[in-house]
């Protein structure tokens, strides 16, 4: 594999040599760095595929622990980067240790420029595999839908309702809390629906009462003062393609009249007007409001309402995609990486964990701000609790240990168990099909009473 152009990072403390190994290797874009310091700089602001370190560097060049402080520092910033630590002829033991904290391989003084080249050339092309690699499973687990980063069995379920109802020309309706991805779902129902027309999106909440009825429908030259012109609206633009509505819980009454007419007829007048227009589009509709509430207040047309909503889709707030929070940050942060020009960006263990006890009222939105000012003022290329401005939590050395996490949650269906049965042992071993003796083992185990 070629390596034109790819970054090359040599952490060298002796120009003369850093100027030798520079020749050394054709194709890569070689950066250099003389200490620990402006090696992060380069670290984080190049992200490179291949660091050469040389483990002797100043204030201690005789020691390892300035080069070993290095290694630590690299592999958090950039966990992805192959790194060959360079070492003294008699500093085997140095060397191991850094293959332990994460180094790729390490080479012992003097250099040999051809051995040196084999064995960048062949970290880097374990570097490409293995991105390549995490391409191809972010988007078998990450992307069901184009634009959706999901792996919760409820959004998993909506992905597969969206892929089933794509290639019908059925009227959806989206529901969900504000930032929770309702267009990002419809757009990805137009793309699978293989329309030939445009996705026009309008939002019935931004758009004043007295324009939005012109905005949709359009109107005739001189229909009312400042209409110069004849002016196609949004629903004709969405000829042959797709109509998203969103808010639709606030558009007006006499405006729910008329669109019902369209649903039903497939036909507008543009307002000053008097021809009918045939108009073949499909329609989505989003809301965060309860339609049926609504409807019972005599805000929302009942008629209207199922019309719009033969198959209707409740889009779960992101509290409730269980593991889909650190899913999406980690994928909005990849994006954040690249559009800012810094080196891959991560989240402390205490982040990841604010970021899964976190509320998220603004759901995604809220958690692609908090990320991307996070990612605009961290300076290490790790972004902690602080930097989300979320609060701290202590993390234990090992947060996803699966044996508390069993015992918890076997704690938990024996509570409910003994609930349910009002504290009636018999009953609840039957419900969680056990023995009465198991039970009274597993009572007596996490000390609760009958």
């Amino acid at each position: 594999m070629e390596a034109i152009g790819q970054k090359l990072l040599i952490v060298e403390d002796d120009p003369g040599l850093r100027n030798q190994l520079r020749w050394c290797f054709d194709g890569y874009e070689v950066l250099e760095a003389g200490d620990v310091e402006s090696a992060m700089k380069r670290v984080r602001a190049d992200g490179p595929a291949i660091v050469l370190l040389d483990l002797g560097l100043p204030p201690d060049p005789a020691n390892a622990s300035e080069g070993l402080k290095a290694l630590g520092q690299i592999r958090t910033v950039a966990p992805h980067s192959k790194i060959i630590v360079v070492t003294g002829n008699d500093d085997r033991q140095n060397a191991l240790r850094a293959v332990a904290m994460g180094a790729y391989d390490f080479y012992q003084k003097p250099v040999d420029a051809d051995v040196l080249r084999l064995l960048v050339d062949r970290a880097y092309n374990l570097y490409l595999l293995e991105q390549e690699n995490r391409e191809l499973l972010a988007r078998q687990t990450s992307a069901p839908l184009h634009g959706i980063i999901a792996a919760s069995p409820a959004m998993l379920a909506i992905c597969r309702t969206i892929q089933k109802v794509a290639p019908t020309s059925a009227s959806v309706l989206l529901l969900g809390e504000s930032g929770t991805g309702k267009e990002l779902l419809a757009r990805a129902l137009h793309d699978m629906s293989q329309a030939k027309g445009a996705f026009i999106a309008i939002n019935c909440a931004a758009i004043p009462d007295t324009l939005l009825e012109s905005e949709l429908f359009g109107y005739e030259k001189g229909a009312f003062t400042g209409a110069a012109k004849q002016t196609r609206g949004k629903i004709e633009y969405a000829e042959g393609g797709t109509l998203m509505l969103d808010e639709i819980g606030d558009l007006p009454l006499p405006l729910q009249a008329k669109l019902l007419r369209f649903l039903q007829e497939r036909v507008i007048e543009r307002i000053g007007g008097r021809q009918s227009i045939t108009v073949d589009t499909r329609v989505i509709c989003a809301t965060h409001r309860d339609l049926l509430a609504l409807i019972a207040e005599g805000q929302f047309r009942q008629d209207l309402y199922y019309r719009v909503s033969p198959v209707t889709v409740r889009i779960p707030p992101l509290r409730k995609r269980e593991g889909d929070t650190v899913l999406i940050a980690r994928a909005l942060l990849n994006t954040l990486s690249r559009e800012l020009g810094k080196a891959q960006l991560s989240c402390t263990p205490g982040a990841l964990q604010a970021l899964q006890t976190h509320s998220w009222p603004g759901n995604v939105r809220e958690l692609e701000n908090r990320l991307r000012r996070a990612a605009i003022m961290c300076e290490s290329g790790q972004i902690t609790a602080q930097d989300l401005e979320l609060d701290s939590i202590e993390v234990a050395d090992s947060p996803l240990d699966l044996r508390e996490a069993r015992e918890r949650a076997e704690r938990q269906t024996i509570h409910q168990a003994m609930v349910y049965a009002d504290g009636n042992v018999s009953r609840a071993a039957e419900l969680l099909g056990v023995t009465r003796p198991t039970l009274y083992g597993l009572l007596n185990r996490y000390e609760i009473k009958v």
